[in-house]
């Protein structure tokens, strides 16, 4: 260990090393969401029935299509104005297509693929034009589609909140680090 100098950030990330690291931590997220003994929230304490231990599989593509979204939210962020668009939406559609490679490899089947990223992108939409709004929009937003019910819980909506600031903000930190480089 005497040669470990502790991590660097990186001076400059490609459209495709920035999908696969967005990938890699989209799914870490996600299994901390689930998680129900680690998460800060609960399943239980956002009102979402577990039966041995497992959500709605609902949920979970809820949830993965919600971390999907803040994940490209911190992206972008961090790179509007310092980046060349194409390079931007390159490391986004590495991104997703990591993601849904990865979903294939763990058993979805391929045509379900389609169905899916149909839904990411009316997500999408509504929680981009939610954010534009407000906070508290997004947040009951995504919670609705989490938990299947319109919920004016402000704990609840502030724990979804929570969580895409949680994603969001130091992705952001650690990517204002870094310039996006073509290939």
């Amino acid at each position: 260990m005497d040669g470990f100098q502790g991590f660097q950030v990186p001076e400059t990330i490609t459209p495709n090393e920035l999908g696969d690291t967005l990938a890699r931590l989209v799914w870490e997220s996600f299994s901390d969401f689930m998680a129900q003994d680690d998460a800060e929230v609960s399943l239980s304490d956002l009102g979402v029935e577990t039966q041995d231990g497992l959500p709605p599989s609902h949920l979970a593509e809820e949830a993965l299509i919600f971390l999907m979204w803040a994940h490209t939210r911190g992206a972008q962020l961090a790179f509007v104005g310092r980046a060349e668009e194409q390079l931007i939406k390159g490391g986004l559609d590495s991104l997703h297509d990591a993601i849904f490679h990865d979903m294939v490899h763990q058993g979805t089947p391929p045509g379900q693929i389609l169905l899916f990223e149909q839904r990411v992108s009316a997500r999408y939409a509504e929680y981009n034009q939610a954010a534009g709004r407000s906070d508290s929009d997004l947040s009951r937003s995504a919670l609705r589609h989490l938990t299947g019910e319109a919920s004016e819980s402000p704990t609840k909506a502030m724990a979804i909140l929570d969580r895409a600031l949680a994603v969001a903000s130091p992705l952001k930190d650690f990517l204002e680090e870094v310039q996006l480089v073509d290939a």
